[in-house]
């Protein structure tokens, strides 16, 4: 009876130091993880009046496979499905579907380097999967994607990167270069607790255009039944972007965990 009382005063921290060390691992984009999360986002103004608003539900799979006893193979994919309306002169019509699907591959040590230093290095795809042309770019575009961070207690600290550059599509649209870059600050509260804040810059060489928002999260790891998931919220503020970029935006996340 002590020994199933013990147990039962245990099992909190004992989660929580769980959550704690799955919490860091989610702040970490080539962790070995797998993970599921559901991306909400939710952006305001912009568009052809500037009174545009754009809903994107990104599911993006986390999945690292070993090589060997040294590397980690880390696929992640991004498939947006998104419905907008007055963001496009459209007879005043709305528009919904899947977007232009985004594919990164990173070859990663499975262990930091001496200073503690964590990366990925590898390609990244696009294909063109949008089911309508004002949601994508009816392009097929490759180059390479890596990632930079460091650890330390519980702060997480680093910069992924990209650049695409289009090689077959239609002939009628616009080419694409673009060029994204996200520094990343994480801080590990306890109890799987996290609070975030990330720069999402793109930069068109096509169109000397930047959109820069930035994005302000708290989440927390946590069990619904048998499923360990993360769930959170924020806010989006554009620091920058082209005339017709929205204002601000709100974002959610629904992660779920798959921990080994």
């Amino acid at each position: 009876m002590l020994t199933l009382l013990s147990l039962a005063l245990a099992s909190p921290s004992v989660f929580a130091q769980s959550a704690d060390e799955l919490a860091k691992k989610l702040a970490n984009p080539v962790s070995n993880l797998v993970s599921v999360p559901f991306q909400f986002n939710f952006d305001f103004g912009g568009g052809i009046d500037d009174d545009g608003f754009r809903s994107t539900l990104n599911i993006q799979p986390v999945i690292p496979f070993s090589l060997n006893d040294d590397w980690n193979l880390i696929s992640r994919s991004i498939m947006p499905l998104v419905y907008q309306e007055d963001f496009v002169d459209d007879d005043g019509l709305s528009q919904y579907g899947t977007g232009d699907l985004v594919q990164s591959f990173f070859f990663s040590p499975k262990e930091p380097t001496s200073n503690g230093l964590i990366w990925g290095v590898g390609p990244v795809i696009m294909a063109p999967t949008a089911s309508n042309d004002s949601l994508g770019s009816e392009k097929w575009a490759a180059g390479p994607t890596g990632v930079v961070l460091y650890q330390h207690g519980p702060w997480t600290y680093g910069t992924l990167a990209n650049h695409l550059e289009s090689f077959a599509g239609e002939d009628n649209r616009a080419d694409v270069s673009a060029t994204f870059v996200q520094p990343f600050i994480n801080y590990g509260a306890g109890g799987g607790l996290t609070y975030a804040l990330n720069l999402e810059a793109t930069y068109n060489w096509e169109t000397e255009q930047e959109s820069v928002p930035m994005n302000m999260m708290v989440t927390k790891v946590m069990q619904l039944g048998n499923q360990t998931v993360s769930i959170g919220g924020g806010a989006k503020a554009y620091l920058a972007g082209p005339d017709n970029g929205p204002d601000w935006g709100l974002r959610f996340v629904f992660t779920m965990l798959f921990p080994k």
